[in-house]
């Protein structure tokens, strides 16, 4: 039988093996739309590729289990259509104007969003340290929001301001659905809630797309959509779960500290997103200002 070392060393690499999967979805993402593929078109192949996985995850999950109430119902869709619908569509909106780097790092704010919700509508306290960590890494977003915008033009503030709305987004899903967790389990409640928002993604082209569109688009674009619904989507909720079950979520969190680090990587190596030191600097202080906020927040 493994040890308690060896639970965390598997643990550790299931929580890294994560990140950098969720890191990748932001660079399959800016690949696709070399092809001159359209957000909603875009973000409907990712999802309808990625529903049968969810659809089986949530199966699977609820097997034995009593069925859901109409009030269950509602919160899944609710929570579906903020942390998986909305939270995404504003993503891929956002990836037109800004690099993949600058929206990992936008993204990467998560936690003192929750934290900020937390205060707001439940009147959660604060501490110093949370604070001090906060201004640090929102100064790291700052600096290279400012060297972006000076190298890529106007296009940047309106690109962050989606990335940011949708970083909001999912934040109000993590706040809102630890209750829903208590009641549905998280593997249960994530395949219900994106196999919601993959309908919704798909009912939105429907809608706002003739179905030739779907024709139209580059043999490229669905190979991409395709392992960014496996390895980009799929994937790395499972890893992350895994790794939650194995070392906690404070570990987890702690070690998808490389997400930032590897889509940058990843940015300079496929995208030739330029490595500058401003973006080095701020990325050291979103890193930093995060580990100094998850830290005290334990």
């Amino acid at each position: 039988m493994p040890g308690a070392g060896d639970q965390r060393g598997t643990g550790l690499l299931l929580a890294v093996g994560g990140a950098i999967a969720f890191s990748g979805k932001a660079i399959l993402v800016k690949l696709s739309y070399r092809y001159g593929v359209d957000a909603v078109t875009l973000i409907m192949f990712r999802m309808l590729f990625a529903l049968p996985i969810f659809a089986a995850m949530a199966w699977w999950a609820g097997r034995g289990q009593p069925p859901l109430s109409g009030r269950d119902w509602v919160a899944v869709t609710g929570l579906g259509f903020s942390g998986y619908y909305l939270a995404s569509f504003l993503d891929f909106l956002g990836l037109q104007y800004i690099s993949a780097s600058l929206e990992r790092l936008i993204v990467y704010l998560t936690p003192t969003l929750v934290l900020l919700l937390g205060w707001f509508l439940y009147r959660r306290p604060w501490t110093r340290a949370q604070l001090a960590g906060m201004a640090v890494s929102y100064a790291g977003v700052l600096l290279v929001f400012g060297q972006e915008l000076r190298l890529e033009g106007s296009n940047v503030p309106l690109g962050a301001l989606l990335v940011f709305l949708s970083t909001i987004s999912y934040a109000l899903y993590m706040v809102y659905s630890a209750q829903v967790v208590s009641r549905l389990g998280s593997l249960r409640l994530v395949g219900l809630a994106t196999s919601v928002a993959c309908l919704l993604c798909v009912a939105q082209f429907v809608v706002l797309r003739p179905m030739s569109a779907a024709f139209a688009v580059a043999p490229e674009v669905i190979w991409l959509s395709m392992i960014n619904a496996v390895l980009g989507t799929a994937v790395p909720v499972l890893l992350v779960m895994m790794a939650i079950e194995r070392v906690g979520a404070a570990a987890t969190s702690l070690a998808g500290m490389v997400g930032p680090l590897s889509t940058i990587f990843l940015g300079v190596w496929l995208l030739d997103e330029p490595f500058t030191a401003w973006l080095a600097a701020g990325t050291v202080l979103v890193i930093a200002g995060i580990f100094v906020f998850t830290r005290s927040g334990r």
